[in-house]
């Protein structure tokens, strides 16, 4: 199902953005899980990771450890980027579809689909759409969606759109 098709009509994308209040935090630690995408998706993980940009909303660039081509960070703490991961459950859910969970939203930023999502914790985390791979985004503490959001998913944008082809992702 693809959640998008579900967007109000002449919303737009960075209105979405901007209306999600709220600050965020993210696990401070130096490390990261690693995800263990399939062959095909593991190779256009490895596109992105080469062309990915050394800054990112003012932050420089610092991958975080294990030093691996599925991950990066910027600035510390960092803005952590993770490609290859599994589909997020909320990516379904026909409440997030309607527009009736306050948690979750669909949109896109600069020709990327995003599901946005604010996390128990308070964290937003932003996941790719409509892509062959899942690429997902988590701001760190003391970042917000509206402020600072919108910054980071506008910089990876032509990342995104240069490495990671439209399509339908692997389910896995």
């Amino acid at each position: 199902m693809n959640i998008f098709r579900h967007r109000p009509p002449g919303l737009p994308a960075l209105a979405l953005l901007i209306s999600v209040a709220g600050c965020s935090s993210a696990d401070d630690s130096a490390t990261v899980a690693v995800p263990a995408p399939d062959a095909k998706t593991a190779a256009v993980c490895r596109d992105l990771h080469k062309v990915l940009p050394e800054e990112l909303d003012g932050r420089r660039r610092e991958d975080p450890e294990p030093r691996s081509a599925y991950t990066a960070g910027w600035g510390s703490p960092a803005i952590i980027l993770r490609c290859g991961i599994v589909r997020p459950p909320r990516m379904t859910d026909p409440k997030v579809a309607e527009g009736d969970d306050p948690n979750a939203i669909a949109g896109g930023v600069d020709g990327v689909d995003w599901l946005m999502e604010k996390q128990g914790d308070g964290r937003w985390r932003f996941t790719t759409a409509n892509r062959v791979a899942y690429v997902q985004v988590t701001l760190p503490k003391g970042l917000s969606a509206q402020d600072d959001g919108a910054g980071v998913l506008t910089g990876l944008a032509p990342a995104v759109k240069k490495a990671i082809p439209q399509g339908i992702a692997s389910m896995t």
